[in-house]
């Protein structure tokens, strides 16, 4: 998530960059306070573009995902439960026969302990004495944070002309992409080790080659996806999507794969980690014979019919 630190320090003193972002739930709270957000917009619609003075010159467009809503809610009530039981357990030991727990910097330190743990202080009243422990929940302040669940807003400096509301949203969810794409360079398939650079041209030459690595990646997984769990029909995947705001559902291909572990020839299903196994059997050998070193020869071992398969998918032959 790009801050306003960064927007504004780096981006608008250099000029010419767009961006895409989105707010904190403080910043969101404020556009409530503010009058600029009214909850009541999500009557009848789940995603709506306001302005706010604290934004001039960009666009907020606001979303609420009930799914998300359900749980966020979820997720509180539960901490809320658990921080309850931790407290409790602090207030008995007050109140025990023997060894109760005595001082209000002990209490207080015992307390800490269980809200930095759950993290919910924001959402209790504390009484602390020396002898006693009170705490009750905050209902007022659980109920405002309840009211902006499942809402998110996206900032953009993007023109209207040159993406709708509904392309901004699309575009920062793209953003789990990009997360995806560190991931693979680092760890899951390019495996790209750190390599520690000082000097700024070998700095740029090894990003360079990692985001061509992730290219060439990227195109051969394109190509591949019928072979692979990877969404094939995603056109077929957006008609099932009631809004973009809503969670991106998987083609009926794509989860006929899933289900059956078979394509549609009926070969087995591969990741993109499992069938380059598979083809990385192909293998070129120099066989010698007892007539001389000119009279040797290579021999390409025999595409399976899956491997065949693959090869014609990436538009390349074996014997290259």
């Amino acid at each position: 998530m790009i801050t306003s630190a960064r927007i504004r320090e780096d981006l608008s003193a250099t000029g010419g960059i767009d961006w895409i972002t989105a707010l904190r739930a403080p910043a969101i709270a404020k556009l409530v306070e503010a009058g600029s957000l009214q909850l009541g917009l999500f009557d009848t619609r789940d995603l709506a573009e306001i302005a706010d003075p604290a934004y001039p010159a960009e666009r907020l467009v606001v979303c609420r995902n009930p799914l998300l809503a359900e749980e966020r809610a979820r997720k509180r009530e539960d901490l809320l439960r658990a921080t309850e039981r931790a407290l409790g357990s602090i207030t008995a030991a007050t109140t025990r026969a023997r060894n109760a727990l005595r001082g209000q910097a002990a209490i207080a330190l015992r307390v800490g302990r269980v809200l930095g743990r759950f993290r919910m202080k924001k959402h209790f009243r504390l009484a602390i004495t020396d002898n006693t422990f009170r705490f009750e929940r905050d209902q007022a302040r659980i109920d405002r944070e309840a009211a902006l669940d499942g809402i998110y807003v996206i900032r953009t400096s993007v023109a209207p002309a040159i993406l709708s509301a509904e392309h901004a949203v699309r575009a920062y969810k793209r953003l789990a992409a990009v997360e995806r794409a560190f991931r693979s360079l680092k760890t899951v398939d390019l495996k790209v080790r750190p390599i520690h650079h000082h000097l700024a041209d070998r700095v740029r030459a090894h990003v360079f080659l990692c985001m061509l690595a992730y290219y060439v990646e990227w195109h051969m997984r394109a190509a591949l996806a019928p072979m692979l769990f990877d969404d094939d029909d995603k056109p077929d995947a957006e008609r099932l999507r009631a809004s973009i705001v809503a969670p991106a559902p998987r083609s009926r291909k794509a989860l006929a794969k899933a289900r059956t572990k078979r394509t549609e020839d009926g070969n087995p299903v591969h990741s993109f980690q499992t069938l380059l196994e598979d083809l990385a059997t192909v293998a070129k050998n120099r066989v010698c014979t007892q007539a001389g070193p000119d009279a040797s020869f290579d021999v390409i071992t025999t595409p399976t019919p899956l491997q065949q398969r693959a090869f014609d998918l990436l538009g390349v032959s074996h014997r290259m």
